[in-house]
């Protein structure tokens, strides 16, 4: 990603409201934010955060390198993840990419054809999703979630609803780098589930929307589109708008 472009207005994107959402799933919210409220009590008890934690023994915090340097994959899950920054023009130190690899996916998803594309998509065994950016501020806690276009990633490009079939998938079930930021962003995904629904649905909107204005364009390349759509996030916040609803 380099200078961040966001696609112009033309698609509204609302924040998910707590009381839209079903018992069931308000209450494995609430679940994922304790876990995250554990992982950040645990670290602050010694000092530390999210983001010293992925960059420690790192060397030399270089813009565009990913930390760790390997990125952080699971075997088992398929799950994947790393940090970065670049984006000094917003209010953020960097951010996470979350991705669900080939082996992770539901059999039954196919990768979008499309007749315009003009660099290669990871296939097969190769093929990954992005699942959403997570946007960190400096004190190592998140401010948003965001949604890019293909290029930014160099995914394979799946349809909103294949994507949101990935969310569930996304875990991180080991110890390296860290098993607290491991459970931390696992539980992320858990959190803010209804805004990255909301994110993913909104970025093919934007995505169509981008193409009609540029026919014969390959809109999966068009560096003038970058970021599809950015939602800020409060972990307490949204915990609060959750427990408020909770049956007495």
């Amino acid at each position: 990603m380099g200078n961040a472009k966001v696609a112009p207005p033309l698609i509204v994107l609302n924040a998910p409201v707590a009381r839209d959402l079903s018992a069931a799933e308000r209450q494995a919210m609430l679940v994922a934010g304790r876990e995250i409220r554990e992982c950040y009590r645990v670290l602050e008890k010694a000092g530390l955060n999210i983001v010293g934690e992925v960059l420690r023994g790192e060397g030399e915090f270089i813009e565009l390198e990913h930390y760790p340097k390997d990125d952080v994959f699971d075997h088992e899950t398929y799950g994947q993840y790393y940090y970065h920054a670049h984006r000094s023009e917003i209010a953020e130190h960097g951010h996470f990419h979350t991705f669900v690899r080939a082996g992770g996916m539901p059999l039954d998803v196919k990768p979008l054809l499309w007749p315009l594309a003009s660099e290669p998509w990871p296939q097969g065994e190769q093929a990954v999703s992005h699942i959403i950016g997570i946007s960190m501020d400096e004190w190592g806690y998140p401010v948003g979630l965001f949604a890019t276009n293909r290029w930014v990633t160099a995914e394979t490009w799946y349809a909103a609803d294949a994507v949101i079939r990935m969310v569930p998938a996304f875990n991180i079930d080991h110890a390296w780098p860290s098993w607290p930021v491991n459970r931390w962003i696992t539980a992320m995904i858990r959190l803010f589930k209804a805004h990255i629904v909301a994110l993913i649905n909104h970025r093919d909107a934007v995505i169509d929307a981008w193409q009609q204005l540029h026919p014969g364009k390959d809109v999966f390349e068009d560096r003038a589109l970058e970021v599809t759509g950015h939602l800020p996030v409060s972990v307490d916040d949204w915990i609060a708008a959750l427990e408020q609803l909770k049956p007495e």
